[in-house]
Order: C-alpha cells, then sequence, then structure tokens
C-alpha cells in the first residue's frame, strides 16, 4: 500500500481522533518526520481523547476553567478557584448593560414601562447568541466549519435570526397585549409600546446571533480556544 493515512508525532491529539469520526478506522500508524512507523493510534484512545475535549468544551462554555479531576474528588477550593475569575469578568462586563441604560435614561423616564422589559430582551438575546455560539463550536471541532466559511455563516444565521425574531416577537405581541394590556389593566402597555418591544426583540436576536456564531470563527483563527 503506497496511499496510506497516517498520522504524525507531533499533530494534535484532538484533530487526530477526529480523523478516526472523517474515515472510520479502529487503528491509524503513527509515523515520524521521515515517514517510518513508530506505533499505532486505535480507537479506544481517540475516545478518551474525544471525551476529554468534550468535557472541557463544556467547562469552558459554562465559563468553568477546565479541571482534570472528578468533581467529588475536587475540593471545595480547587472549585472556586476554577470559577471565580470567570465570574469576576462576567460581572464587570455586565456593568456595560449600565452604561447603556444610563445614556438612554432620558428615555427610559419618559416611557418608564419599557425598563420592565429590559431583562428579557437581554436575556433572550444572551440565549439566541449561546444557541448560535454552541452550534458553530460544534461545527468548528468536527472540521464543518473554517473561516473561509465566514460570510456563508454569516448569511445563515442571518436567516435563522430573522426567523426566530419575528416569531418571538409576534409571541411577545400577543402576551403583551392579551397579558399585560387586558388580564392585568396596565395602560401603560399601548401596542405602540408593543410594537418598540418587538421590534427591538427582532433585533436583538439578529445581533446576538450574528455575534455569537462570529466570535468561535474569529477565536479559531487567531489560534484561541472558541469555546
Amino acid at each position: 500500500e503506497t496511499n496510506v493515512t497516517a498520522v504524525h508525532t507531533l499533530d494534535d491529539r484532538e484533530e487526530v481522533a477526529n480523523l478516526f469520526t472523517h474515515y472510520g478506522y479502529t487503528a491509524l500508524p503513527v509515523v515520524d518526520k521521515e515517514h517510518r512507523l513508530v506505533g499505532i493510534v486505535t480507537v479506544d484512545d481517540a475516545m478518551d481523547v474525544l471525551q476529554e475535549e468534550a468535557t472541557e468544551d463544556m467547562e469552558l462554555m459554562a465559563a468553568m476553567t477546565p479541571s482534570e479531576h472528578p468533581y467529588l474528588r475536587t475540593n471545595t477550593f480547587d472549585i472556586w478557584k476554577q470559577r471565580i475569575p470567570w465570574l469576576l469578568i462576567l460581572m464587570l462586563s455586565a456593568t456595560f448593560t449600565g452604561i447603556i441604560l444610563t445614556h438612554f435614561e432620558g428615555a427610559l423616564m419618559s416611557c418608564a414601562i419599557l425598563t420592565s422589559f429590559v431583562p428579557m430582551l437581554s436575556g433572550t438575546g444572551g440565549n439566541s447568541g449561546t444557541q448560535a455560539s454552541t452550534a458553530i463550536i460544534r461545527a468548528l471541532s468536527l472540521g464543518e466549519v473554517r473561516f473561509s466559511d465566514c460570510l456563508e455563516v454569516l448569511w445563515k444565521e442571518f436567516r435563522v435570526s430573522l426567523c426566530c425574531g419575528i416569531c418571538l416577537a409576534a409571541a411577545n405581541f400577543v402576551k403583551m397585549m392579551v397579558v399585560d394590556y387586558w388580564l392585568l389593566n396596565n395602560p401603560s402597555v399601548t401596542p405602540m409600546v408593543a410594537l418598540v418591544v418587538c421590534a427591538t426583540l427582532v433585533c436583538t436576536v439578529a445581533c446576538a446571533k450574528l455575534v455569537g456564531c462570529s466570535l468561535p470563527i474569529l477565536a479559531e483563527k487567531l489560534g484561541l480556544d472558541p469555546a
């Protein structure tokens, strides 16, 4: 056999593990720079690597530093060290929301009811961005998406965001009219206020999904872990 699929001694172990998924082999030869056989990698080795990498990605996406030990065998102080840096970063970054709200304080005071919908808008935006980023991180790890596919990914997520945003806006408009305006008899929730909130919801979902899908691709291009 002259056309042999092999891996090199310096190859990244996650990329080697993905070859088993791509080709369906049960073993792969390992060669050095002179293409001399130095060993083999089997599919059970690949499964161990993929499990470790998947666990690490899940922990990073949940804003935790990856741990090498099982949960029950990790002491409280180590878990604290894994979580507190990310919590501090996220807390400080959340202050930008307060700065933005302060900038629009005059507009919000003229229609105070809008303030009550800010948590819903920010939460929906965060959930929308998480959906997009999770899908793209998985596609990157499986080799389904590359940096050259960035424009195609953005276009696809933009169309998805419009579909999701319009559906969410329609449901929210009905909820505001039926529950807030009619059942709770809140005169501040007018059809115009509902339209403003729903239009903002569509824009928020669109922005969140575009940012959520582009940041992992950019991170991969810069050599960072997309998770």
